[in-house]
């Protein structure tokens, strides 16, 4: 059975990456930049996030002077791929396919989804279980109000009508079950309400939501924790869908190779040790509402139900930096957070279903599930694989899904709609469903012959380049 340094030794390249010494690493790199300025939290900073991050130019951001708040605030941190394999210590993003495809190797054969229940009981899993430690000195409870935090209203209609529209982006909100079981992470919005209450948009099947559900059938009030700030591979996990047997603070220690420490908050729920920020509460009965979001499809959400919580104790560092993402018109930031959860998925993938050599996720259409896969010995009609994919509890949902011939590189988009325009039959090849679209663009017995350059031509015209002219 695979052990965690076993896990380690191949994976090499990864090292542990804390929220500090990530932006270290960045800012040595010249992939971060210092904003002495003083800047308004409301639409300033997102306007120089949004720019910054379409631009030439696209490094993390660190503002050191935040209108209102005592406090620093980070944005695009995660923002590019180079910066996003960084975060975890990786070369190449594409390095977490090649570790989670060892992880599933040395796990008992059976499904992808077996393979997850079997790796609960692999040595590595155990060896992966976080650290629990004493009370943290550099995490000291303050007794400072949540609109001194500098939360971001990054578009104009955010939080109507309910709200000022001040989110934390990037929270990671713990929850159990009542007997203090099954810990899950979050990736949820947190609106800033008043100075000792927020409100969390999860969704009706979440984690936290079944969480929510139990402690109600207990009639007991049910303890939150909200934490920015922590490794970046927690970040990540957080973000992923992963069965509710998966605990993300294991996965996370697991993904970065190295301890992850946690304390105990006094609502008893446990948080990362080396955050830059802890906020404890518990679920108000009260009803509220989230407000309208615009999120990471580049459209505005409406207001729906939501979870208020009481705020009963913070904690920060001294010099805390408070990290957001800004979501909106990809591409964005959180696109690469998305796009590592491919990676991830790929191998899940490949463990049902062999023919499948490798994914792309297009930016545009990442947040509604859009992927190109490219497949081994494609013959004929696809159409049963399609079928497959879409029973799979990641890609079930995907508004679009390109099958591709193993020749044809998916990343490359404009190559794939070449593809799609010579070798798909639309009565045959494409499938629709009330939400979704699923498109076979594999080549066909009766496909037209690709065009070709000369195989000899090609190299000899490579060789004389130079000597036609061309610079280069």
């Amino acid at each position: 059975m695979l052990s965690l340094s076993s896990c380690n030794d191949r994976t090499k390249a990864m090292k542990k990456m804390n929220f500090r010494n990530f932006m270290a690493e960045l800012e040595s790199m010249g992939e971060l930049l210092r904003i002495e300025a003083e800047v308004d939290p409301v639409h300033e900073i997102a306007a120089i996030t949004d720019r910054v991050c379409k631009s030439t130019d696209n490094r993390g951001l660190l503002f050191e002077s935040v209108k209102g708040s005592p406090f620093r605030a980070a944005t695009n941190l995660f923002g590019s791929e180079k910066r996003m394999a960084l975060s975890l210590g990786l070369g190449e993003l594409s390095d977490l396919t090649k570790w989670f495809d060892d992880v599933l190797a040395d796990l008992p054969a059976g499904s992808a989804a077996e393979k997850l229940e079997h790796l609960l009981s692999a040595d590595c899993w155990h060896a992966a279980k976080p650290e629990t430690c004493g009370p943290p000195s550099n995490l000291p409870s303050q007794e400072i109000s949540l609109k001194s935090l500098p939360a971001l209203k990054n578009h104009p209609h955010d939080g109507e009508p309910d709200h000022d529209g001040r989110f934390l982006t990037l929270p990671i909100v713990i929850t159990s079950d009542p007997d203090g079981s099954n810990i899950n992470c979050g990736m949820y919005r947190a609106a800033i309400t008043s100075d000792d209450t927020m409100v969390i948009k999860w969704g009706s099947t979440s984690g936290a939501a079944m969480h929510g559900a139990s402690w109600e059938m207990a009639a007991k009030p049910m303890p939150v924790v909200i934490t920015l700030g922590a490794a970046p591979a927690l970040t990540l996990a957080a973000t992923l869908p992963l069965p509710p047997t998966i605990d993300e603070l294991t996965f996370a220690r697991l993904l970065q190779g190295e301890p992850l420490q946690i304390f105990s908050c006094a609502n008893g729920l446990p948080a990362p040790l080396d955050a830059e920020l802890v906020i404890e509460g518990y679920l108000s009965p009260v009803s509220a509402r989230s407000g309208v979001f615009g999120n990471h499809t580049g459209c505005y959400t409406p207001s729906e139900a939501a979870a208020q919580v009481k705020v009963t104790a913070i904690r920060h560092r001294s010099d805390m930096i408070l990290p957001s993402t800004i979501v909106g018109r990809p591409p964005m930031e959180d696109c690469w957070l998305a796009r590592a959860g491919g990676y991830l998925l790929l191998s899940l993938l490949k463990v049902d279903m062999p023919q499948v050599i490798s994914l792309h996720q297009p930016l545009a259409g990442i947040f509604h599930g859009a992927v190109i896969i490219s497949l081994k010995k494609a013959e004929g009609e696809d159409t049963d694989l399609i079928a497959a994919i879409r029973k799979t509890p990641w890609f079930g949902a995907a508004k679009l899904i390109i099958l591709v011939d193993a020749d044809q590189d998916p990343t490359d988009e404009q190559s794939v709609f070449w593809r799609i325009m010579n070798c798909v039959n639309a009565d045959k090849d494409i499938v629709i469903s009330a939400t979704t679209v699923s498109i076979d663009a594999t080549r066909k017995a009766g496909s037209p012959a690709v065009v070709e350059a000369d195989a000899d031509t090609a190299p000899l015209v490579g060789k004389r380049w130079k000597e036609y002219g061309f610079a280069k």
